[in-house]
């Protein structure tokens, strides 16, 4: 059966695009490895990989005998109160996998949801010792999801976003780094950093960032020694460090986390989106 691509443009409403005046949209038929299939008979190469998500391409052997075998069992139960084999199994290949110090798991549904539990969590530990923070520090040209916490921390000039300025909580953001990854470390990158974190941090709950790979803010790929140095400046500052693994993690740099690139061990390791 055919896409009813006259129902999909007046009454469905696409992300990143008008209500109006909508973007056309291809009707997909079937997808395999990196390709989508559409119902003209066109083959498309996925280069966006289903926004990042899809890292192992369609139609996966394994994958798909996995959510088959699932489904015959229960497609969904809560995780308030009650637990299953899968969710253990994937939180014990997590921990497994993850640097030495990250033990503890907490499983999100999206990117931005998982960043909107990690700014939370931030805040909750200062509360726990005592303090009020709720200011965070971040870099220009970052991205961080859709939600309005995990926009305010993105990009408020630079990005999509710019609409909400004015309207989401003001944080504190200092240039990206201009040092290229398989380049030469300009010590002068960090500096920024160190001043704002010497200013504002009594008041910063995290620094949170996108390691070695600015994603949507234009592929900006920078020296692991930046992410070195942050995490040496918010341990003299006594500072939480958030890395945003959204877009990064699970091996789409050529180490398991991008971070891995720098030898550190972040606060927050990225959600699982499927």
């Amino acid at each position: 059966m055919s896409t009813n691509t006259h129902f999909d443009r007046d009454h469905i409403w696409h992300p990143y695009t008008s209500t109006l005046d909508p973007l056309p949209c291809l009707p997909v038929s079937h997808a395999s490895g990196a390709e989508l299939y559409l119902e003209d008979g066109t083959v498309l190469i996925d280069g966006m990989s289903s926004w990042w998500a899809a890292i192992h391409g369609y139609n996966h052997p394994a994958l798909n005998a996995a959510a088959h075998q699932q489904i015959d069992k229960m497609s969904h139960v809560m995780f308030g109160g009650l637990t299953h084999q899968p969710a253990v199994s994937l939180c014990e290949r997590l921990v497994a996998h993850s640097p030495a110090p990250l033990t503890q798991v907490f499983l999100a549904d999206s990117g931005s949801v998982s960043v909107e539990v990690a700014l939370k969590m931030a805040m909750q530990y200062w509360q726990g010792r005592g303090e009020s923070r709720a200011q965070f520090l971040t870099l220009r040209h970052g991205y961080h999801g859709d939600t309005f916490a995990a926009m305010s921390v993105t990009d408020p000039d630079n990005s999509m976003h710019k609409l909400y300025k004015g309207f989401l909580p003001q944080h504190h953001f200092v240039p990206s780094p201009q040092s290229c990854f398989d380049g030469e470390w300009d010590p002068n990158d960090i500096q920024p950093m160190r001043e704002a974190l010497s200013t504002h941090h009594d008041q910063l709950a995290a620094v949170i960032l996108e390691p070695i790979v600015q994603g949507a803010g234009g592929m900006r790929f920078y020296h692991p020694e930046y992410l070195r140095q942050v995490r040496a400046l918010c341990d003299e500052f006594d500072v939480l460090l958030i890395v945003d693994e959204i877009a990064t993690g699970f091996g789409r740099t050529g180490k398991l986390f991008a971070c891995d690139h720098a030898g550190i061990s972040q606060i927050s390791c990225a959600s699982v989106k499927h």
